[in-house]
């Protein structure tokens, strides 16, 4: 293994790991050092907890878990004794003191260095303080003769003074494993962390993230580096996996990037939907499921997940069924038609008035001499959950589940009807944005999509008003706010966490202000009962925003 002197060749291993899959997460990092050998690297950076996969929760108060990662770990280090390229890999560790969120150095056929985690994180999607305990004081290791220091993800989101430490240590460079996950706008919030720790410490940081679906997570890569003089160093492409090797040479005693990639970034519109295309991706191969099912209504949000679907998938593991009733109009039957030919999926009518007639029958004399209403409209969206779920059963179709945030928030959903299903790969997002990323779909394939190109949502689609077609010439419009209205409601009772006076003064109505606000705390318990979906905002259902649903407080605090 020869010394470095002046070039220092760093390949970073942007790869998609599965949570639990040791035995899987250890080839890919073969695969990766075997990549970055014949791109001449010195050293390959993994991302956080590689080998376990990441976020691995509590499987990490598994014992043999544990040990099944170290396993692995001593493997990889054993490997290094060839002269190749040394590695630092991510994996949960028990240690003396309990168990470590860790990074590993590998070099000449063994575990050269340790770094474990400082700063854990305990908000939104993170829990870590539950499962790990903090690192002690950072330590720079000696790698073929220069000082690196690696901290690891959290350990620089914050003034934890970790990357200050390791600087104190003698680190040349700081090597960052991270698994960052994908919301809207967060590549430039990691640019503005990264450049605050170069500043401090005058060093250059390369930033290496993970890419994959997990669960609700997506990661989206684009892992990057600055300079010490804050200039960028290179920029990897965002939602695509790749080892690359970025060539760094010592210029007056520090170091400099003098060659790496310079991706292009999507805008906000491509980077969403490409996040669900991967997320719904990953959760459906990950599971081992073979194909997807989805009711296709005629509706913008079906049209959507059933385009994400088929981009993910391609259009032979997609069957979409249009299950028709008497309130059905005719332009839906044209529309959903005219989708599934644009995307080339499979299509089936199964109509729904035998089994809601059914239904009605046998709950005639409990239900005499009461109104029609929200009852009966929830049995036909009851009996389209339960078609679907049988041809999950008989087919092992996995279920796509359709709402949008919008809908999710104030309780526009049927529980054990329309919200059936195994994922939802639009459940967080808002209306508008349903409708902002249709039009994007039309006009782009993402790449690696394995859709058409052209129009594949009908034009109809997005134009008609929406309903959900429960009785005769019903809107969504007739239950809720107009939607720009509703999601502008949503987005500070959500989001931002506003108050009633705050968002009134954004100029909103206050009794519907209220009504949304009362809606939205009700429909809690529907939620806690709904399948995953891909988080796209900063604040997603589930991890993100725990309420109870037992909740009697209400903003009633306007003048």
């Amino acid at each position: 293994m020869t010394q470095i002197k002046d070039i220092f060749r760093i390949a970073v291993a942007q790869l998609d790991p599965t949570v639990g899959d040791v035995k899987g997460n250890l080839a890919r990092a073969r695969e990766a050092r075997a990549d970055a050998a014949r791109q001449d690297a010195d050293l390959v950076l993994m991302t956080e907890l590689f080998i376990s996969g990441y976020p691995p929760e509590d499987l990490v108060l598994k014992p043999a878990f544990l040990d099944a990662c170290l396993a692995a770990v001593e493997s990889l280090a054993a490997e290094t004794a060839d002269g190749g390229p040394g590695m630092i890999v991510g994996f949960p560790r028990m240690g003396e003191d309990g168990r470590h969120n860790s990074a590993a150095l590998l070099d000449g056929g063994r575990i050269v260095a340790i770094a474990d985690k400082v700063d854990l994180p305990n908000y939104g999607e993170f829990d870590e303080k539950r499962v790990f305990a903090p690192g002690g004081k950072p330590k720079a290791f000696d790698f073929r003769g220069i000082r690196i220091g690696v901290p690891i993800c959290e350990d620089i989101w914050n003034d934890a003074g970790v990357c200050e430490a390791l600087r104190d240590d003698g680190a040349e460079i700081l090597l960052h494993p991270n698994g960052s996950p994908y919301y809207r706008g967060k590549i430039h919030v990691r640019h503005d962390v990264v450049l605050r720790q170069v500043e401090l410490t005058g060093l250059p940081l390369v930033f290496a993230n993970q890419l994959g679906g997990q669960d609700e997570l997506v990661f989206d890569g684009a892992s990057f580096a600055y300079n010490g003089d804050k200039s960028p160093a290179f920029q990897m492409a965002q939602f695509e996996e790749s080892v690359v090797t970025t060539t760094w040479k010592k210029r007056d005693g520090r170091w400099q990037c003098a060659e790496g990639p310079s991706s292009r970034l999507p805008d906000s519109e491509e980077a969403d939907y490409r996040a669900c295309v991967l997320g719904f991706r990953d959760y459906v191969n990950k599971n081992g499921f073979k194909n997807v099912v989805l009711g296709l209504s005629g509706g913008i949000d079906s049209a959507i997940c059933a385009a994400i679907a088929v981009d993910a998938l391609g259009e032979d593991r997609v069957r979409t069924v249009m299950m028709p009733y008497r309130y059905t109009s005719r332009e839906s039957l044209v529309d959903a038609e005219a989708c599934a030919k644009a995307l080339g999926c499979h299509y089936d009518i199964v109509a729904i008035e035998e089994p809601v007639s059914g239904f009605l029958s046998a709950l005639s004399d409990l239900f005499e001499g009461t109104d029609e209403g929200i009852t009966e409209e929830n049995l036909q969206s009851r009996a389209r959950g339960t078609i679907l779920m049988a041809i999950s059963n008989k087919f092992g179709s996995m279920v796509v589940t359709t709402g949008n945030k919008s809908e999710m928030s104030v309780g526009y959903c049927t529980l054990y009807g329309d919200m059936n299903g195994g994922f939802n790969p639009i459940k967080d997002l808002y209306k508008m944005q349903v409708y902002a990323l249709s039009r994007w779909r039309n006009a782009h394939v993402p790449p690696g999509g394995l859709g058409p190109t052209g129009e594949v949502i009908p034009q109809n689609i997005i134009d008609k008003a929406p309903s959900a077609e429960l009785r005769p010439n019903q809107t969504d419009q007739d239950s809720l706010p107009p939607y720009p209205v509703l999601d502008d409601i949503l987005e500070g009772l959500v989001e931002q966490e506003l108050s009633v006076e705050e968002i009134v003064a954004r100029g909103h109505d206050i009794a519907t202000v209220h009504r949304v606000e009362h809606l939205l705390y009700i429909a809690e318990y529907k939620r806690r009962q709904s399948a995953p979906g891909v988080k796209i905002t900063r604040k997603n259902f589930g991890r993100d925003r725990r309420y109870p649903i037992t909740n009697r407080f209400r903003d009633r605090k306007m003048r």
